[in-house]
């Protein structure tokens, strides 16, 4: 199972449930992967332009999300 016994924001539980991995998630977005392994355990909100670029990819691959899904942006 993803993310046991981590501290998890909404993001990472979104990815966890999913099986989306941080590391394929940065490669389709353009990301830099611990930027993303940051958003995903709670320790701070992408900046505005990095959270774009993750939506877009998880949009692309099939997943109905938004920014207020994940972020107080």
């Amino acid at each position: 199972m993803f993310g046991l016994g981590k501290k998890r924001s909404k993001f990472g539980k979104f990815l966890d449930s999913n099986g989306i991995i941080q590391e394929e998630l940065s490669k389709a977005s353009g990301v830099n992967r611990n930027t993303i392994s940051r958003a995903a355990k709670d320790t701070g909100d992408p900046s505005m332009k990095n959270a774009a670029k993750i939506i877009r990819a998880l949009k692309k691959a099939g997943y109905d999300v938004d920014y207020e899904d994940f972020w107080n942006l």
